[in-house]
């Protein structure tokens, strides 16, 4: 199953994609007391979800929707850098570690599926960066590692796009690269943790207009998506809702030679065989 966040005919709703994938079972209309995917998730209720749409015809045609990203009002939203491997031979500083790199983003900075990553006036580097995003269900602290799938209600998949050249604004500091308006995005939905195998088999790729660029499997992280669960509840509740962008592999546009910036136009897809496509074109800002 696959719990989307979408507008339809103007109104904002969630729902479950028809196995066939050309349909919306509206939930939102068939739980009115659960008015979109956030709200499922800090309430428990994806399970009662799942039951309602089972047995449903779908409402509306899947390529009738504009596409939110997939969890409406992310709580924290974590990301982990420098994670696959051969990433640190991409830095300067290849100095290794036994911990992750961990910052931060906020919901204004990421968009959904289909819709345009936002290049600013102010910048022309902006980057792809593919990644696989774990969407928390179950609220926990201090989550050992062997259970940390039982606190994960599914995984989606991003692009945590970033502006370079505002990484370096200062040391140790890249939240002004990571939180442009629109500059990253998640969807193109949510699919459940129990109708995904291991997840050291899932393959991440990313193509920028048809050529591939990031090539990888989960197998290759240096912090296994287990270990972020079991590391980052050790110093904060991990809530429904709260969302991590596991780590991108090699091949940003920033790391080519020479360095090959998104501009409008493009299209970038993060893809996943067992969770789906992300798509994303690139358009400038429009300034008002």
């Amino acid at each position: 199953m696959r719990f989307v966040t979408c507008r339809y005919e103007g109104k904002t709703t969630w729902g479950a994609v028809t196995e066939d994938e050309t349909g919306v079972i509206d939930l939102g209309r068939r739980l009115p007391d659960v008015p979109n995917l956030s709200a499922a998730l800090k309430t428990g209720r994806l399970t009662e979800a799942k039951e309602a749409a089972g047995w449903a015809d779908a409402d509306f045609a899947l390529a009738d929707v504009e596409y939110d990203r997939t969890v409406p009002f992310p709580g924290k939203i974590f990301c982990i850098g420098v994670n696959y491997g051969g990433r640190n031979a991409e830095y300067e500083d290849a100095t290794s570690s036994n911990k992750p790199s961990v910052f931060i983003r906020f919901p204004e900075s990421l968009t959904g599926h289909k819709q345009a990553l936002v290049r600013p006036p102010e910048s022309v580097q902006l980057d792809y960066e593919g990644e696989i995003v774990a969407v928390i269900g179950r609220r926990g602290r201090r989550i050992p590692r062997s259970r940390a799938r039982d606190h994960i209600a599914g995984l989606t998949l991003g692009n945590e796009g970033t502006i370079r050249d505002w990484l370096r604004h200062a040391k140790f500091n890249v939240t002004q690269g990571k939180n442009w308006e629109r500059s990253g995005s998640m969807g193109p939905w949510l699919v459940p943790t129990e109708e995904i195998g291991n997840f050291e088999d899932l393959r991440l790729q990313t193509r920028v207009n048809g050529e591939l660029r990031q090539d990888d499997t989960v197998a290759s992280m240096a912090f296994p998506i287990e270990f972020q669960i079991e590391y980052l509840s050790t110093f904060i509740t991990l809530e429904p809702g709260d969302v991590i962008y596991t780590g991108t592999p090699i091949g940003a546009g920033a790391r080519l030679e020479p360095p090959q910036w998104l501009e409008p136009g493009d299209v970038v897809e993060v893809s996943v065989d067992q969770i789906g496509t992300l798509e994303n074109s690139i358009q400038d800002e429009v300034l008002s």
